[in-house]
């Protein structure tokens, strides 16, 4: 029996052929993979935010760069095969075309995603708020966006509807607690127990990126006079800072005899 070398060696050719584009494909896309991952922009210099923004830029870069490598494998497969590749490719403007009429909104959310991105309107860990549902930003991605709120719900909104937000992370916030005071206490102490209270507190408030300050009467009440207390804090942290100095200040005016009026009912027994 004999065997034609020159079929076998065909045979082996065409199961090798794919392997080898593959193996190729997968080395390239690595060794990209590679430059991409090392490029480095001044990072020393960069604020963590802007790290973020630039290693999300580069994953979009290398996921992209992994299709087009795909295609790429594909289309030389196929043509080792005897395929006409010239065909496909100018089958794909009318194909692109019917695709593109088909997912427009798709098309929309991608190129939202990217704006969203590129200018760093919010980023990973920043909290919102768009259409009354506030949260912290959990994903940024192509197409959607998802922001889960204290309570653990997460929303996915599509990239195209993410405008008209409110971003609470890109400044510092302001921590406001009114204390009511019984009318009858002694406008000096007040004054010296604040001050009291403050040297004690400032440097040690958490979150607090600046001293306290007292903006003094803020409302006249039925039953007390009501003082704002207000300290700049770091994006979001103000409800815990406000529950510190709650704390504090009942604690402070404790210590100094004054007094925080209450509501009382009083029943007369008539006869």
């Amino acid at each position: 029996m004999k065997i034609n070398i020159l079929n076998l060696s065909f045979d082996i050719m065409k199961i090798l052929t794919p392997i080898i584009y593959i193996i190729l494909g997968v080395v390239i896309f690595k060794i990209i993979k590679g430059i991409i991952k090392k490029t480095r922009f001044a990072s020393n210099r960069l604020k963590a935010s802007q790290r973020q923004r630039i290693d999300t830029i580069k994953s979009l870069i290398i996921n992209i760069i992994k299709y087009i490598i795909v295609i790429l494998v594909i289309l030389a497969i196929l043509s080792s095969f005897g395929v006409n590749v010239n065909k496909i490719l100018a089958g794909l403007g009318i194909g692109t075309a019917i695709i593109g009429l088909a997912f427009q909104d798709l098309a929309k959310d991608i190129i939202a995603g990217f704006s969203i991105i590129a200018e760093g309107e919010y980023e990973v860990g920043d909290t919102i708020e768009i259409e009354g549902f506030m949260g912290e930003v959990v994903f940024i991605g192509l197409r959607t966006t998802r922001i889960r709120n204290f309570k653990g719900a997460t929303k996915i909104i599509s990239n195209r509807y993410m405008d008209n937000i409110i971003n609470y992370s890109d400044n510092n916030s302001l921590a406001v607690v009114d204390v009511g005071i019984a009318y009858e206490n002694n406008e000096e102490e007040i004054e010296e127990t604040f001050n009291n209270l403050f040297k004690r507190l400032n440097g040690n408030i958490p979150h607090a990126t600046k001293d306290l300050e007292l903006w003094g009467v803020n409302s006249l009440g039925d039953s007390s006079v009501v003082y704002r207390v207000v300290v700049e804090t770091e994006p979001m942290q103000h409800f815990a800072t406000e529950r510190f100095l709650r704390k504090e200040i009942k604690k402070e005016f404790d210590k100094s005899g004054i007094k925080i009026p209450y509501q009382q009912i009083e029943i007369h027994n008539g006869k």
